[in-house]
């Protein structure tokens, strides 16, 4: 795959924009190679830290150690062994750490399933993934039960009397762990499925250490994660960005803040109530806690760093978010294909007003981004194209798609299916996902352009833009609009035009807007764009124009 490179952070072949000069670092301990090292290692250091608090409950390190141990010999008790699957489908809780370690210590493989599915969608992945047992909350065994497929031969109910607590109960908490090491895969996450059956990205330990090592070793902080963090996890742990930040702070030996599942007036209660110091969220989130009431700055005085990603965030938001939240920002991007970030908008480059606000960052040391046209041709600095990344924290595999697995990883590359640039300096600029792009007249329009300009409008919430078939330009642009709320004036189309033919070419304007009530978004914080898109392509034989 010919291409432009981009060098990584620490080349001397880039100038290093000043803001982003290396600290010198100490690691808070020795470098852990995988989670087996991370149970062992915490539970000789810090027994009595907290390692997971999740509403009521508190597991020390030291527990956390000992019940990942018998949920370990169950495990290899119930028949299982190295390589085979272990889906687990139920909320956050300290259970789903527990089984987390035990994976790891069996060499079984983990997978998380999104709760939100129908039956249909998980018996998709329990069938896909080959699962041999299934962990589930007694709340979704109807989901379970109402698959049409057969579930799984062996079924533990997490929170039911009989159930994982006694079943592990009767298994020594010691024993010898699988020889793991960082190749060794851990888990399976399933991607969204925004786009036909979801599929299985196979992961090993070294996805959950590469990059917090690569940093520490060049001496960057962009992310870190210090004595006595105490972190809280917004992200649920079947989404790659939720397990990537709970097993850094595991990894750390920090303690990590679980939500059954988020809630804004419970996040903000949580971080005043436990003191809370770093956190990770997609941008809806940040949204949800601002607009509580009578939220505060004093709300958020412990938070040292919030670190986001997920999905695009509009300037407007992000510059309520630094005032309110009067602490350190950090912008992550990457895929789960890439075992969660890959690239970082360092908390020195967050300066309201600056380009680079409009930049996903810089790649970290030890990864390259590179940018390629339809052919696979290198395109130059500025050039949009599709976005690939090589990085030590790459996936395995798609499981068991091994064609779609050499269409997306290609010589050590992941394609990203993103459409953007790198500039002189190395910043990565993400225009939106290439399947998303639209064709006016020849033209290609980026929606997530316009929606960023859209949302600086008081009186909008959201937006959400898409292509419309036209019969004489090839394609329209077509804007969803929510509204900013039942005390905003109303808004006309007018209005909106008005508003953006300033600050867009005119081939980039909304032909039409239409508003709704809220924009449909996945479990993971996304918007599922084509959930707007597909409603004006079910007469045409294709979907561009």
């Amino acid at each position: 795959m010919a291409s432009h490179d981009s060098p990584p952070p620490d080349s001397h072949d880039s100038p290093r924009p000043s803001h982003e000069s290396p600290r010198p670092r100490t690691r808070p301990h020795p470098p852990l190679a995988t989670l087996n090292d991370t149970a062992r290692f915490h539970a000789g250091r810090r027994p009595d830290t907290p390692a997971v608090i999740c509403e009521e409950t508190t597991l020390t390190y030291a527990a956390l150690h000992r019940e990942s141990d018998r949920a370990m010999q169950a495990l290899r008790a119930a028949g299982l062994a190295a390589g085979d699957r272990v889906a687990y489908l139920g909320k956050e809780s300290e259970r789903y750490y527990e089984i987390l370690f035990a994976c790891a210590k069996t060499g079984t493989v983990l997978v998380p399933v999104n709760w939100r599915l129908t039956s249909p969608e998980v018996g998709h992945v329990l069938q896909d993934s080959g699962t041999r047992l299934l962990f589930v909350e007694e709340e979704f065994r109807p989901v379970v039960e109402n698959m049409p497929t057969a579930p799984p031969r062996q079924v533990i109910a997490l929170d039911a009397a009989g159930g994982y607590d006694d079943w592990k109960a009767a298994h020594p908490g010691d024993g010898e762990p699988y020889a793991a090491t960082r190749d060794t895969p851990v888990a399976q996450l399933y991607t969204s499925g925004t786009t036909g059956l979801p599929k299985g990205v196979v992961l090993a330990h070294r996805s959950f250490f590469a990059v917090a090592d690569a940093m520490a070793e060049a001496g960057v902080d962009w992310i870190d994660w210090r004595a006595g963090d105490i972190a809280l996890v917004g992200i649920p742990g079947f989404h790659i960005g939720g397990l990537w930040w709970a097993a850094q702070n595991f990894n750390a030996g920090t303690t990590v803040v679980a939500m059954r599942a988020f809630d804004g007036a419970r996040a903000v209660s949580l971080i005043h109530r436990l003191g809370i110091t770093t956190a990770c969220v997609v941008p809806a989130m940040l949204r949800l806690m601002l607009t509580q009431p009578g939220v505060t700055e004093a709300d958020f005085a412990t938070l040292r760093k919030v670190v986001y990603g997920g999905s695009p965030i509009s300037e407007t938001l992000l510059e309520q978010s630094l005032a309110v939240f009067g602490c350190e920002f950090a912008q992550i991007y990457g895929l789960t294909e890439t075992g969660n970030t890959a690239v970082c908008l360092p908390p020195a480059a967050h300066d309201p007003g600056s380009p680079l606000m409009q930049a996903a960052g810089r790649p970290y040391p030890g990864v390259r981004v590179r940018v390629i046209d339809d052919e696979g041709a290198p395109l130059p600095p500025g050039a949009v194209g599709e976005v690939c990344l090589s990085t030590p924290a790459r996936m395995v595999e798609y499981w068991g798609l091994a064609d779609r697995t050499a269409e997306t990883l290609v010589d050590g590359w992941i394609r990203t299916g993103d459409a953007g640039f790198v500039d002189e300096n190395g910043y990565v600029f993400i225009r939106d996902r290439i399947k998303d792009a639209i064709l006016v007249a020849g033209e290609n329009v980026y929606p997530a352009e316009i929606e960023n300009v859209l949302e600086a409008h008081p009186g909008v919430a959201e937006a959400v833009v898409v292509g419309a078939p036209d019969d004489r330009w090839g394609e329209y642009v077509h804007a969803f609009v929510v509204p900013a709320g039942t005390d905003a004036p109303a808004l006309r189309p007018r209005d909106l035009h008005t508003f953006l033919t300033p600050r867009l070419a005119a081939f980039k304007l909304p032909a039409r807007y239409e508003f709704i009530d809220r924009a449909p978004r996945n479990p993971s914080g996304k918007i599922l764009r084509r959930e707007l898109r597909d409603r004006f392509w079910t007469g045409p034989g294709r979907n561009v124009n």
